[in-house]
């Protein structure tokens, strides 16, 4: 085909046979697409994250509150009697005798006040214990004031054994709350964990600072009036309080927790030899005012590493015992170095492996308790952990009397190792 001059010939549309020829008209110019800039990275949650998530859910913060303010005087009480007592009697052996025979009185009370608060609800056998219990304590506060007979001490504290376990019942209700979700269980079981030791460290100091300061009594007045007041507080959150099952309860929770209970003793026992031997032996290096900050120190490593717990994945039971008997070694080495830093290094770790230990442990409570008895289940744990306490104080001060401080340290090292023995019959029992 030729192409005469300049002049190109198009061949029409099938769409406009007819339609003459017309210039193409001009396409307009694509605007350019704009760069897609790259999407942000998530950001990170944060450690506090699952803590923030916790007490997001309606009611938590309020009866928390209750909870802590409820849960301050239990490391007060038997501080403040002891100096209330033997500053008028002018007897620590009278003020040793009293509160040994409340916390007996505890161990017996404790349990069957639980059993009733898994029967008919929190606030309505809590609150008029917690009467029974700060009434026993005015009674006591008058009596050492008046100068009454001994016995009427006895009486008196040991009415204060009606106090109900606000640990216990704080836990019950974040498993309550939290059914069907393990990790944020987990994370509250930590928060309750590191409350215990806040509490159990900030306690003593407010206890011995109120009654060396203001008065005698003022420990023991005040530790009465926070318990009551927590006490109402926590149990006016009706919204979160666990319901209460009709009809008759099965099984036994001494029985199914009698393989965890010589676990709790022996933890116990570390927690009464420790403080004992760490007194007697800062004391015999002329450093004796230095034992309250280097135990809060303790105290201190124990909640710290109980709330970075609860932002990590649980560990097994024999995992965290081997931790801690592998700490409570540390204390023992330490003393004997004769210095204050080395000690005081020890302690903070030793108190750091205690907290995962006993959050890991109260999980195999709630596992074991059978349904229904949640709060009898944690106070039979407490009641042996007290045990331990007391038993561990009684024989590390024999052993310092006998062997000398340093040696004492062997004692909270050999009960962590026998924790870790007692844990083989939780297994065959699981």
């Amino acid at each position: 085909m030729a192409v005469t001059g300049s002049t190109l010939v198009l061949a029409a549309s099938p769409a406009s046979p007819a339609s003459p020829a017309s210039p193409v008209p001009p396409v307009p110019p694509v605007p350019p697409v704009p760069a897609r800039t790259a999407p942000r990275p998530p950001r990170s949650p944060g450690p506090l994250a699952p803590y923030r998530r916790l007490f997001a859910l309606p009611g938590t913060r309020g009866f928390t509150a209750g909870n802590l303010l409820a849960r301050l005087p239990m490391g007060m009480f038997g501080v403040s009697a002891v100096m209330m007592i033997a500053g008028q009697r002018g007897s620590y052996a009278l003020a040793g005798a009293v509160t040994a025979t409340g916390l007996a009185a505890t161990a017996l009370v404790g349990p069957w006040t639980a059993r009733l608060i898994d029967r008919h609800g929190q606030a309505r056998i809590a609150v008029p214990a917690t009467l029974i219990a700060v009434l026993g304590s005015l009674s006591l506060v008058v009596c050492v004031r008046t100068g009454a007979p001994a016995w009427t001490l006895f009486a008196s504290y040991a009415a204060t054994a009606t106090t109900p376990n606000i640990g216990g019942m704080s836990r019950a209700r974040w498993t309550h709350l939290l059914r069907g979700e393990p990790k944020a269980h987990h994370t509250a079981m930590s928060f309750e964990q590191a409350a215990d030791e806040l509490c159990f460290m900030l306690g003593p100091v407010l206890a011995a600072f109120l009654c060396s300061v203001v008065l005698p009594e003022a420990g023991t007045l005040t530790a009465a009036a926070l318990l009551l007041t927590g006490m109402l507080v926590f149990t006016s959150c009706r919204a979160t309080q666990p319901p209460v099952t009709a009809g008759p309860r099965h099984g036994s929770p001494l029985r199914a927790l009698g393989p965890l209970m010589p676990l709790f003793l022996a933890t116990g026992v570390v927690f009464g030899s420790m403080e004992i031997a760490s007194i007697a032996h800062l004391d015999a290096l002329g450093l004796g005012a230095a034992s309250g900050p280097v135990l809060a120190l303790q105290a201190a490593g124990s909640c710290a590493a109980g709330l970075l717990y609860g932002t990590m994945r649980p560990r097994g039971l024999r995992t965290c015992l081997v931790a801690m008997a592998a700490a409570m070694a540390l204390p023992w080495l330490a003393a004997s170095t004769g210095t204050l830093f080395p000690l005081a290094c020890a302690l903070l770790l030793a108190g750091m492996a205690t907290a995962p230990t006993m959050v890991t442990a109260m999980s195999r409570v709630h596992a074991r308790t059978p349904q229904g008895r949640l709060n009898e289940g944690m106070t039979l744990a407490v009641t042996a952990i007290f045990a331990g306490i007391s038993l561990g104080a009684a024989t590390a001060g024999t052993l310092v009397d006998h062997l000398g401080p340093a040696t004492a340290y062997a004692l909270p090292a050999a009960a962590s190792v026998l924790a870790l023995a007692s844990v083989r019959a939780v297994t065959r029992t699981r």
